[in-house]
């Protein structure tokens, strides 16, 4: 029976599982910033565990850009080094991707209640799957069907340039690139992105800023305590689905679109009453292409252990080990 290690780790959690088989143990989550870095997390889910010897390789999704077993993540100071991490635990192979590479090897595997459908749903058989992950970070991929087999196309789409689509979106990322200079999709569509786009609208209609995270920003949008609030996260749902739309077209992704992260699912309730389905269709002469793509959220906790153990089961994981 082999035993395969399995990570999915971004800028605020790194979860650690064990493969046995077929079988995924539980998954078990650390905070990033509790730990000094990626080895000493990694040590700290191994330590009292009866079966580290029996560990025969690893495979670790990062949330960053990786090149030759090697990513710095971009939202942390963590580094992920194949080689290294083999050396210093004494596992043969040891596999460093990126995560939504792992999570889109998921998608074909998500059961019924795994999603829920905003929109309609008629997809194109054996068209390309897109993956878009507002959480930390704003994380892209596509998954490629058909022979000579399945494909994934990691990306590091989140960091393209933001269009606006209104003058009120102008005046938004112009209050933003004063700040960064540079605005990209993951300024406005990740939790750091939120509190940016509440700060930039109350300078807009000229309100009061109170100290906020993104949760507490999401919260009083929600409940209606803070007008303020409410238009930041409208916002940050019309730009979903604009940045949304834009990703099914640069990937042809007829065959659906799948919204990950750890936000969405928080405002699934409140994202069909937004501009979000229209904005993603909003296409000029391409809306017809996509009025009938399919949009889904992820509701299913840790779905990137869903792709990373349907890949530790097949011969794509070790061709690069």
């Amino acid at each position: 029976m082999r035993h395969i290690l399995l990570a999915d780790i971004g800028g605020t959690h790194a979860r650690f599982a064990v493969l046995r088989g077929d079988d995924l143990q539980a998954v078990r989550s650390l905070d990033v910033h509790a730990h000094a870095t990626m080895a000493d997390a990694l040590r700290s889910f191994l330590v009292g565990r009866v079966d580290v010897t029996l560990i025969e390789a690893a495979i670790l999704a990062v949330a960053g850009p990786v090149e030759n077993g090697r990513c710095k993540l971009t939202n942390s100071a963590w580094i992920a080094d194949a080689p290294e991490l083999s050396r210093e635990f004494g596992i043969p192979k040891v596999r460093v991707i990126n995560d939504q590479e792992a999570a889109a090897w998921g998608l074909p595997h998500f059961g019924p209640s795994d999603t829920r459908l905003i929109g309609p749903d008629t997809p194109v058989a054996g068209a390309p799957l897109a993956l878009l992950s507002p959480g930390t970070g704003l994380g892209v991929a596509c998954l490629v069907t058909g022979l000579p087999g399945a494909r994934v196309i990691a990306s590091e789409g989140g960091h393209a340039t933001l269009a606006a689509t209104t003058a009120y979106e102008e005046a938004l990322i112009c209050i933003l690139r004063g700040q960064f200079g540079h605005v990209s999709a993951e300024r406005v569509l990740s939790g750091d992105g939120l509190v940016n786009l509440y700060r930039a609208t109350a300078m807009i209609d000229g309100a009061g800023v109170i100290p906020r995270t993104a949760a507490e920003v999401t919260r009083a949008g929600l409940d209606g305590t803070c007008t303020t609030c409410r238009r930041a996260l409208d916002t940050f749902c019309a730009l979903l689905g604009a940045v949304a739309g834009d990703i099914v077209l640069h990937f042809g992704a007829r065959g659906g679109i799948y919204i990950g992260g750890g936000i969405v699912p928080k405002i699934i309730d409140h994202l069909p009453d937004t501009e979000f389905r229209v904005r993603f269709e909003a296409k000029g002469r391409f809306e017809p292409y996509l009025a009938g793509t399919p949009v889904r959220v992820i509701l299913r906790p840790d779905p990137a252990f869903l792709g990373l153990a349907a890949l530790a089961r097949s011969d794509k994981a070790w061709s690069h080990a």
